[in-house]
């Protein structure tokens, strides 16, 4: 059996936070605030992004258990490949990968949006086409592409350069978010009144609440990036499930903040009702001037900045993890010679989101939008495979290297498996409020086949691979035992 390569520990408690935390925390919290009020109105997106992180830690108690029992690259890829084997470990992994992929591409088309707005004549200089109604720049694509290759070399030099930036990314977006809300609360003419009517006239409220739930696995997003960095820890793995509890938390917080800011600045229904190319941007710049235009830069470009580096990190240890289960190409897993980082994955994320500015917002947008399905997918994955290594008490079928005795968490892994399908259901049920555009379901589709015709080119020669080989290398051991059994 050949030897297992694996990744340097170096990755302290805070940095792991702020990689879940930062990631959650991307571009809409900044961008999307008028957007989503005026499907939901305020308190129906402050109640709905609530029950959505509820949820979301309901599938986190499945996450911690596997995390600390299996401390490996590969997420969610490794725990399909526990319960289901290798078929659905590729599925799993196969639909994490574009969704990994495609929210890099989104943070970095977001930085050049943000430039669009604050400086528009160094933008709008270098028009390109349209696609889908949306202007294309050549300085957009530009400087999407410099953000990118900016990260991607911060990774390629090391984990712990990559960990400790985002702990000051994170710190310093929180602090701009706290001030914004603020300045913005005490200023004549603003303030909590404007936040009334709290839901939409047109619609009810459950309807409301309701829409703002279903996009929740897109609006915490990032705290799945934990798993994929598990290898890495240089601490106990017994403290994943607290930091990401705390990250999801601390994301709720930040985007009602960000809601309850914007809301504050006039009645929100007239601020809904105007159309800019960053109506947030706009709002706050007409009431706090340039300073406060200046604090909500900084809060997005920190947000984009964790975003790309924290989706960055997944990305690449995905596709090291599938590689060296043999399922992607040998050179996924190779590390750098001298910084030990999967530095091949690294180069593909950022040369394949690079791509993306190219299509235009709107384009993105769909295939976004699609992603959303294959995180879902692996949320269910994960709480499955909980479910059947977790007993209700010690049976015949009980064994101690494999199980863990806890009805609770047994319950709650359930749960976390119908919250999953609950959230698949409102992506792909017409009529739903979440329900995916045409665009979105053919990008879907697209990429369904592209996986279906990649898994039967490989199959062959994935399957002749022994199981014991399979789980020593996706696993670091010959047998699947679940540890620390409580």
């Amino acid at each position: 059996m050949e030897e297992r390569t694996t990744l340097k520990k170096s990755l302290k408690a805070h940095w792991v936070w702020a990689i879940a935390l930062g990631s959650s925390i991307g571009w809409g919290a900044f961008v999307q605030p008028t957007t989503w009020m005026s499907t939901a109105g305020p308190m129906g997106v402050i109640i709905g992004f609530g029950i959505g992180a509820l949820l979301m830690m309901l599938i986190a108690v499945s996450y911690g258990f596997l995390i600390k029992s299996f401390p490996v690259s590969g997420g969610e890829f490794a725990y399909a490949f526990i319960s289901l084997g290798r078929t659905h470990a590729f599925i799993s992994g196969w639909f994490l990968t574009l969704g990994y992929i495609c929210i890099v591409a989104l943070n970095a088309s977001a930085f050049a949006l943000m430039f669009k707005f604050v400086f528009p004549a160094l933008i709008e200089n270098l028009p390109l086409y349209q696609v889908a109604g949306w202007d294309v720049y050549g300085m957009e694509i530009i400087i999407a592409s410099v953000a990118l290759g900016t990260f991607g070399s911060f990774n390629v030099r090391g984990t712990g350069l990559s960990g400790r930036m985002q702990f000051i990314f994170c710190s310093i977006m929180i602090l701009s978010i706290v001030a914004i809300t603020f300045m913005v609360g005490g200023q004549p003419g603003a303030g909590l009144s404007n936040v009334q009517p709290f839901f939409p006239t047109e619609t009810t409220a459950f309807a409301a609440i309701i829409s703002i739930v279903a996009i929740a696995p897109w609006a915490y997003v990032g705290f799945d990036n934990v798993p994929q960095a598990a290898e890495e820890f240089h601490f106990s793995s017994k403290k994943a499930f607290s930091l990401i509890i705390l990250a999801i938390f601390f994301a709720a917080v930040l985007y009602s903040l960000m809601i309850i800011a914007t809301a504050m600045i006039q009645p929100w229904q007239g601020l809904v009702a105007e159309s800019h190319v960053w109506d947030t941007g706009a709002a706050i710049q007409e009431l706090l001037g340039t300073m406060g235009l200046v604090l909500l830069v900084t809060a997005l470009t920190m947000g984009v900045f964790t975003g790309l580096n924290g989706f960055i990190i997944s990305s690449s240890r995905l596709l090291f993890a599938m590689s060296r289960a043999k399922i992607l190409p040998e050179v996924f897993s190779k590390l750098h010679p001298k910084y030990k980082t999967p530095y091949v994955g690294i180069i593909f994320t950022v040369v394949v989101s690079a791509f993306a500015p190219w299509f235009g917002r709107e384009a993105l947008l769909w295939v976004v939008d699609m992603s959303s399905v294959g995180v879902t997918i692996a949320y269910f994955y994960t709480c499955y495979t909980a479910f059947t290594l977790f007993k209700t008490k010690k049976d015949k079928s009980f064994d101690p290297k494999k199980h863990a005795v806890s009805p609770f968490k047994k319950t709650v892994s359930a749960v976390g498996m119908l919250a999953s399908l609950v959230f698949l259901a409102l992506l792909l049920i017409p009529g739903s409020p979440a329900f995916l555009g045409i665009q979105s379901r053919i990008a879907l589709a697209a990429w369904i086949g592209l996986g279906v015709i990649f898994y039967f080119a490989k199959r062959t020669e994935f399957n002749k691979i022994p199981k014991e080989e399979l789980n020593y290398l996706i696993l670091g051991s010959k047998k699947i035992e679940a540890k620390n059994r409580s």
